[in-house]
């Protein structure tokens, strides 16, 4: 395939994609990727993410400095400047650089006609930056979310809003999952340490660590030999409320791509473990995750809710559900998130939920523990499901997480932190 291609025009593209198309970030930059040399693949990343992250300050921005928006197939040029603002903005590039290479971006596309339109709004810009952002700064666009997720965070979190959505504009750390049958947390930060690099345990999760700086996973101490697992913190705890034991059967639904299954392995290994997503395709992240740990679970695809149809009657002693959700607490990681989910997303994923945890708990045992997850911050899909759950499912008792008003355990984003991320456990009586 061909390199060196303009990276900025992909940029430009992949944005396109996402915004346009409504695909998601993750589907569409592996291939954008492959058309640029290794070493610019991280710049490549940076920028897409980036633009996405301060999209709505971008596109005030391009509004207010273009006399008429670009529309039809000039869209690309819309976003080609947007990336040229992001440089200027966001990043250490060299302004000269960044515009020299934005401009060429339009050869790229087939726009060579508009070299000068950019080339003129980006220095127009940059004469009037701190006007422009004084003006910005003003305005409800500052906040970098679309306004009815603002609304719905600002309605569920009246104190704490604000910082939820500056978490949710940060970088986020990242965190590790040590396993546990080849190290402890302590004797693998040695490791750590001595490759040069530095970490920190987790106060509530037992092999949780943050990297002080983000790092390749081939750097990290024996990742290939399934050492450690790149795994969110908050992700992580769903295992203190699962509490897996060794002969047990344990149902992982909606397992991709397999963080949490090899979790359960890892502290329960002779479980009896099924995992089942509906989506064959990111079911291959399974078997990945599972072959790089030397693991074994019997791996499905099926439809929550219709557990009959994958597991016929049988019956578990310990169900995970992370169930399929806003992600509103992950925007973080993926910050396309914003701009393709819909304030009407949010009642018909409850119901779909709703449907599900009806479905699933027919396969629980009498006494046995069903953990519900979501890595959403929205009481719809998380407080005020269970507690709906709660009153129409007799045989169903809370298990010390939250109380009757707000059933569940509720982590908000925080910038040393895991993720947004919910659990409930309950048990069948």
């Amino acid at each position: 395939m061909k390199k060196n291609t303009n990276l900025r025009s992909l940029v430009a593209l992949a944005v396109e994609q996402v915004l346009e198309q409504g695909q998601s970030l993750s589907n569409v930059l592996p291939a954008m990727q492959q058309k640029v040399a290794d070493k610019d693949r991280a710049l490549l990343q940076e920028l897409s993410f980036g633009v996405l992250r301060t999209l709505s300050q971008l596109d005030w921005l391009v509004n207010k400095l273009m006399a008429r928006p670009m529309t039809g197939k000039q869209r690309t040029v819309h976003y080609l400047i947007m990336v040229g603002l992001y440089q200027l903005l966001h990043t250490r590039i060299p302004p000269h650089a960044a515009l020299a290479e934005t401009v060429e971006g339009a050869v790229a596309i087939k726009r060579p006609q508009l070299k000068g339109l950019i080339n003129g709004v980006l220095r127009q810009f940059q004469r009037n930056q701190e006007a422009l952002l004084e003006e910005f700064a003003a305005t409800e666009s500052r906040f970098l979310h679309p306004a009815w997720l603002v609304k719905r965070i600002k309605k569920a979190y009246p104190q704490q809003w604000q910082s939820i959505l500056d978490a949710n504009n940060l970088r986020p750390p990242m965190w590790l999952r040590v396993n546990r049958n080849h190290h402890s947390r302590d004797e693998w930060l040695a490791l750590l340490e001595q490759a040069g690099m530095k970490g920190f345990a987790h106060d509530a999760y037992p092999d949780a660590v943050r990297l002080e700086t983000p790092a390749p996973v081939h750097v990290l101490p024996g990742f290939e030999e399934g050492w450690v697992t790149v795994q969110d913190a908050s992700a992580q705890g769903c295992i203190n409320y699962l509490m897996p034991n060794n002969g047990e059967v344990i149902l992982d639904l909606c397992a991709a791509p397999g963080g949490k299954t090899t979790h359960i392995l890892e502290v329960a290994p002779e479980a009896r473990l099924m995992a089942v997503d509906i989506d064959e395709q990111r079911l291959s992240r399974v078997y990945e995750n599972l072959k790089r740990l030397g693991m074994k679970a019997d791996v499905k695809q099926g439809d929550g809710r219709y557990p009959s149809q994958w597991c016929g009657e049988q019956q578990f002693d310990r169900i995970l559900l992370d169930a399929p959700c806003s992600a509103t607490g992950v925007i973080r990681r993926h910050p396309d998130i914003k701009w393709l989910r819909r304030d009407r997303d949010i009642a018909e994923l409850a119901q779909l939920q709703s449907e599900i945890l009806d479905a699933t708990w027919a396969h629980l045992k009498t006494g046995g523990t069903l953990v519900y997850a979501t890595c959403s911050i929205l009481p719809e899909e998380n407080c005020e499901q269970i507690s709906a759950f709660l009153k129409r499912t007799p045989d169903a008792a809370l298990h010390e997480t939250g109380s009757v008003t707000r059933p569940g355990v509720q982590n908000l984003p925080a910038a040393d932190e895991g993720d947004g991320f919910f659990y409930a456990k309950l048990i069948k009586q």
